[in-house]
C-alpha cells in the first residue's frame, strides 16, 4: 500500500507541475488577468472537473504562480548572500541586489505577477506573505551581519521622523531586533526603491533612457546601501 500511496503522490505532483508549467505559459501569452483554469485544462486534454481537484479555482492556481515566483526569487537572492558570507557587507549587498536583478530580466512574467499590476478580483491570502518578506529580509541580514562585523556606518542625512520610527518599532521587534528603527526604515525605503528599479526595467521604461543598464544598476544599488549605512 505505501508503493500505492507514493506512485499516487507522485504522480499528483507530476501533474501539479504540468498544471502551473501551463498555466505560466499562458500567464506570459495573455497575462494574469486572463487565466483561465478551462482553457489550461483544454490544452492539457484534461477536462476541466479533473482540473478542478488540483485547484478548485483560479485564485488558487494564481496564488500556487505567486508563491512559486516569491520562493524562486528568495531562493536566488539568499543564495547569494550565503556565496558571499566572507565578503565584505557591500559586496553582499550587491550580490542580493544583482541576483534579484538577474531573475527579475530572466522570468519577467512571473516578476510581473509578483510586482506588477494588480489582478481584478483577486486578493492574495496569507499564504503569500512568508515568500514575499525573502528579498527584505536578506537585505536585514546583510546589515545585522554588517551591524556585528563593527561595519554598519551611520547613515547620512536626517533621521525618519518619529511617526516614521514607532510605525517601524513594531517590525523591528518581529523582523530585525539587533536594529535600529531609524535603520529599518532606512531598509525598508532601499528595498522599495530596488523593486522600483527592476520594474523600471522589466517593464521597459528604462528603454531609450538607459544603456548600461548593469553599470546604472550597480551605481543606484550602491547609493541605496550607503543611504542605509553598508558603505564598505
Amino acid at each position: 500500500m505505501t508503493a500505492i500511496r507514493t506512485a499516487r503522490a507522485r504522480a499528483r505532483q507530476e501533474v501539479t507541475l504540468a498544471i502551473k508549467d501551463e498555466a505560466r505559459r499562458q500567464l506570459a501569452a495573455e497575462g494574469a488577468a486572463k487565466l483561465s483554469l478551462r482553457a489550461v485544462a483544454r490544452e492539457l486534454g484534461m477536462v476541466s472537473s479533473a482540473l478542478y481537484r488540483y485547484f478548485p479555482g483560479r485564485d488558487e492556481l494564481l496564488t500556487a504562480l505567486i508563491v512559486d515566483a516569491y520562493t524562486a526569487l528568495g531562493d536566488a537572492v539568499e543564495a547569494a548572500v550565503q556565496r558571499t558570507v566572507d565578503e565584505a557587507p557591500l559586496v553582499r549587498w550587491l550580490a542580493a541586489c544583482h541576483a534579484a536583478r538577474d531573475w527579475a530580466i530572466a522570468h519577467p512574467h512571473e516578476y510581473g505577477l509578483i510586482h506588477g499590476t494588480p489582478v481584478p478580483g483577486y486578493a492574495a491570502p496569507n499564504d503569500t506573505s512568508a515568500p514575499a518578506s525573502r528579498l527584505p529580509l536578506a537585505l536585514v541580514t546583510i546589515a545585522t551581519d554588517a551591524l556585528h562585523a563593527g561595519r554598519l556606518a551611520q547613515a547620512p542625512g536626517d533621521a525618519p521622523p518619529p511617526e516614521v520610527l514607532a510605525d517601524v518599532q513594531t517590525l523591528v521587534g518581529e523582523h530585525a531586533p539587533e536594529l535600529d528603527a531609524a535603520t529599518l526604515a532606512r531598509l525598508l525605503a532601499a528595498w522599495g526603491q530596488l523593486l522600483g528599479l527592476l520594474s523600471m526595467e522589466v517593464f521597459g521604461q528604462f528603454n531609450g533612457v538607459v544603456t548600461e543598464r548593469r553599470p546604472f544598476f550597480t551605481h543606484a544599488t550602491t547609493r541605496l546601501a550607503a543611504n542605509v549605512g553598508v558603505v564598505r
